[in-house]
């Protein structure tokens, strides 16, 4: 049996128990459509809804479905509209083809008129803010408990899936060398991103995020993505948080770059360092709460062995001191999204951890299981709005944090495939690996 074909047979599964568990017949996976700004007609990018390339790699057909109804074959109702403003998406043959009932529709009406009186004893799933699927007569739409239970399940990625995510982390690796190289060769922020989108002959709305290309100061906020078009008189530094799509399955990837040897270049090494240590104690039935402290007290050794603040690593730690240089969560589920779903689940019927409040960014607090796929990501920066609570604390050595401000900050992120007793598949490093071998 091919990976797909098991993947789909374990979807089917899922859907089965998750359909049984909530008391519905059935389920119509509606793939969504493009939505237009405010009093304009022109379209924002599409974004396919995850639970329909769940069943089939298909992310760009919108206004297509998946109807299923448990101990009979699904039906994916591909649309291709009668259309001569736009080129149609083609859909090449492929094996997920094999497994369902393919009924090619140039209306959405016409999925309601094939389903006839069994779209009313189906759920809805997925986005209904257009007509005519607004106005489908449904037993539910995106009923809670059906998305609990497919979300906490979703979790444990099958073969297929861990393939897709392979290659998506070859395409980003590939992107985020040429970058690198970018970034060496003086570029901008903005030629660098099209450096990035050049090396996988990506266009900017097919990368699953919006890219964090982040030079000198710039890497000490978060999500940067203002992209200056003109490159800074002197580049010290360089902060690269993006990455890639294959058959809908995400890599994300971040790297930290110094251009000269020194202060940077060390403190570099030593998140990357610090990072590996914590990937050997992740295995099966710890808790991602237990990763997120152990970082923790490695970013706080950090901050004492580079004079940044004064004490030991615990001290630091207990004291709150690691919290404003290392701010957001240790990582979080990916997948089909970027930031995959389930993270804060305790079971499949809907009962969620409470947010920590002293980690309250962390997105991930359930215990470690085998085929889990999550980000370890940790950082340190230099936010002065953090930084503030802190001010006349003579813990904190404001030189050395004046010496960092102008790199702005470090950040190294893989993507970790649990395995059996400690086993695990490093995506982001073997990608790397593959490309430069």
């Amino acid at each position: 049996m091919s990976s797909y074909a098991q993947h789909i047979a374990t979807v089917q599964a899922r859907f089965d128990a998750a359909l049984a568990a909530s008391g519905f017949d059935s389920a119509l996976v509606y793939a969504g459509q493009p939505r237009v700004a405010f009093l304009d007609d022109n379209p924002a990018p599409y974004k396919v809804n995850p639970l329909f390339k769940y069943w089939v790699p298909v992310i760009q057909s919108p206004k297509s479905a998946v109807y299923y109804e448990p101990g009979s074959k699904p039906i994916v109702f591909l649309h291709q509209p009668r259309d001569f403003w736009h080129a149609h998406v083609e859909v090449p043959h492929e094996e997920w083809q094999n497994h369902v009932e393919l009924v090619v529709v140039d209306a959405p009406e016409k999925i309601a008129s094939y389903l006839g009186s069994k779209l009313e004893r189906a759920a809805f799933l997925g986005e209904n803010f257009a007509e005519p699927v607004a106005s489908w007569k449904t037993a539910a739409v995106n009923p809670q408990a059906l998305i609990d239970h497919l979300h906490f399940h979703r979790a444990i990625k099958t073969s297929w899936e861990v393939e897709n995510m392979r290659q998506a982390n070859v395409l980003a690796a590939t992107a985020h060398n040429a970058a690198r190289d970018a970034f060496f060769a003086g570029k901008s922020e903005l030629e660098i991103h099209a450096a990035y989108l050049a090396a996988i002959n990506f266009r900017e709305s097919e990368v699953p995020y919006n890219s964090i290309v982040a030079l000198n100061e710039h890497g000490a906020v978060l999500h940067y993505d203002v992209y200056q078009t003109q490159a800074p008189q002197e580049s010290r530094s360089f902060l690269i948080d993006a990455g890639a799509l294959y058959r809908g399955y995400c890599a994300d990837i971040t790297r930290t770059y110094a251009r000269t040897d020194g202060f940077f270049a060390d403190l570099i090494n030593a998140v990357d360092q610090a990072q590996q240590d914590l990937l050997s104690e992740i295995k099966p039935g710890i808790n991602y709460y237990q990763l997120h402290v152990s970082q923790h007290l490695k970013i706080a050794q950090i901050l004492s062995d580079f004079e940044l603040v004064k004490g030991s690593a615990e001290s630091i730690y207990e004291q709150g001191y690691s919290s404003p240089f290392f701010p957001h969560g240790l990582g979080h589920f990916i997948g089909l999204q970027v930031h995959d779903v389930g993270g804060h689940q305790r079971n499949d019927r809907g009962d969620m951890f409470d947010r920590d409040p002293r980690h309250p960014f962390l997105r991930l607090l359930r215990d470690v299981e085998v085929g889990q796929v999550f980000t370890i990501e940790p950082g340190l920066y230099v936010v002065d709005q953090l930084l503030e609570d802190f001010a006349g604390n003579n813990d904190f050595n404001w030189q050395r944090i004046d010496e960092l401000r102008p790199y702005g900050g470090v950040r190294i992120e893989d993507s970790i495939v649990v395995g059996e007793n400690g086993n695990n598949e490093n995506l982001t490093r073997d990608a790397f690996a593959q490309i430069e071998s």
